[in-house]
């Protein structure tokens, strides 16, 4: 008996929760339910984060959480609890499924099978954001080493365990050299690892448009945490609906299953919201905790109801479907369904091995040295060579002026005057006579700044790994 924290949310949330709840149990399920509250009535009870400190406690003591959808409100500071929950637990891998259901429900790709795994910790929702002038916010893109090695080596022993073929890695590293770019390299150095199954590497945008297109082509495909966020979602709607895709969280000691879509909080309490996604999200749930037999069970039963066409109002389409029915008419027809395989579907086997990762080792530090700064300038003019003759002021015999851009694109020197600049100017100093730099060299720039009343806003040091630029250009230079 393995005992779950289960939370039924908001909105549809409780009807899609007992409705699963009731065929996994009828499937013989051995959990022990510990249910918690979470959501719209906790943020509004004054918790911005929408989980109490006791609920927190029942998910790391049962490290199991089935969890319906919830409403955010708006406004007023609340942050998002899926995002929350995952980074708290480390959850690093996002799971989500998404196959084509043809003929039963419509799709215009019959042969669909990918499984999208997201990077589930940082990337831009690593939530570092801030307003620095009046015309430029700023969103900081972090892609760690670590984050990147546990995604794509758990991306490939998901394959391997599920007997998968191929593993396809998604980046914008041909624009992002650095983030994406050290994404796409680490994919590379662990595909080396698995021999017998093959990889590749699309630019995310093309990428994008062939699953979309030709989501057969693909099998299991990789991706930073936007990109996956984005694309897993579409995949389940060319697979057929959202409202059938289920979620794993997966994380060293704990794991959190949900639908993929939201507390639809104009269906609630019409007892009519198809309650398959969550469902989805028990059958992981039940795989990861070793009841195998029982996800078969519950998943073949769910996939005859489908081939039944007993259907809810979502998926219903006239001359396909053979009975449209409610979230507790579909329980209890995939219940009666139990012990059942389907015919045209293909039935699941399940193996019951877990996917466990090595635990990460930090590699021995690299040569690093410093080789400039970047500072971030807060100026409202517009003549990038009246800013350069300010800030050229900032020299001091060490550090110098050697360029300027706005937005990323070099505006300094022999910038166009056709580009439009924002008032968030950065301007970049390298060393002006091949000395080394010191940290003191750039506190000694930034206090000139302070006497020659230049708004510097931020820094960012410029460093060299094994003796290779590790920063971004201007475009243009």
């Amino acid at each position: 008996m393995k005992k779950i924290t289960v939370a039924k949310g908001d909105g549809i949330g409780p009807e899609i929760m007992d409705a699963t709840l009731k065929i996994i149990l009828a499937a013989g399920a051995q959990i022990e339910i510990e249910e918690i509250e979470v959501g719209e009535k906790v943020y509004l009870a004054g918790n911005t984060s929408g989980i109490a400190s006791e609920s927190w406690e029942s998910i790391r003591r049962n490290k199991v959480f089935l969890k319906a959808p919830i409403t955010t409100p708006q406004g007023g500071g609340y942050k998002s609890l899926n995002v929350t929950t995952r980074k708290f637990l480390g959850l690093y891998a996002n799971v989500r499924p998404c196959f084509s259901l043809h003929p039963f429900v419509k799709t215009k790709h019959p042969q669909m099978d990918i499984v999208v795994i997201r990077e589930n910790e940082e990337d831009l929702y690593a939530g570092i954001e801030h307003q620095q002038t009046d015309e430029v916010v700023q969103c900081l893109k972090l892609i760690s080493r670590p984050g990147c090695e546990k995604i794509i080596r758990y991306a490939f022993e998901y394959a391997k365990l599920y007997g998968r073929k191929k593993v396809t890695c998604f980046t914008k590293d041909n624009i992002m050299k650095q983030t994406d770019g050290l994404f796409h390299k680490v994919f590379d150095e662990i595909a080396r690892e698995y021999p017998q199954i093959e990889n590749e590497h699309w630019i995310i945008d093309i990428g994008a448009a062939k699953m979309a297109d030709t989501p057969e082509a693909f099998d299991v495909i990789v991706m930073p945490n936007l990109y996956g966020d984005v694309l897993s979602d579409v995949a389940a709607q060319i697979a057929g609906s959202v409202g059938l895709a289920g979620s794993a969280n997966i994380g060293e000691e704990c794991a959190m299953f949900e639908a993929i879509h939201g507390s639809a909080p104009r269906r609630a309490g019409q007892n009519v919201a198809n309650p398959s996604g969550l469902l989805q999200g028990a059958v992981m749930m039940l795989n990861h905790i070793g009841q195998t037999a029982v996800a078969e069970k519950v998943q073949n039963a769910w996939l005859k109801t489908i081939e039944d066409g007993i259907h809810t109002y979502d998926i219903y389409t006239e001359g396909i479907s053979t009975r449209k029915v409610t979230t507790s008419e579909f329980a209890d027809a995939v219940i009666a369904n139990l012990g059942k395989h389907p015919v045209q579907l293909k039935p699941v086997t399940y193996r019951s091995q877990p996917i466990q990762l090595p635990k990460y080792k930090r590699n021995p530090p690299m040569p690093k040295e410093l080789v400039g700064v970047d500072v971030f300038i807060n100026w409202r003019g517009d003549d990038p060579e009246k800013l350069a003759a300010q800030v050229q002021k900032l020299n001091n015999g060490l550090l110098s002026l050697s360029m300027i851009t706005n937005r990323g694109i070099k505006v300094w020197p022999q910038g166009f005057s056709e580009t439009f600049c924002t008032d968030h100017w950065r301007c970049r100093f390298k060393p002006a006579n091949g000395k080394p730099v010191m940290h003191k060299h750039i506190i000694e720039l930034l206090n000139k700044a302070i006497e020659h009343d230049i708004e510097t806003i931020k820094t960012e040091n410029l460093y060299a790994f094994n003796g290779v630029p590790a920063f971004s250009l201007g475009q243009g230079q």
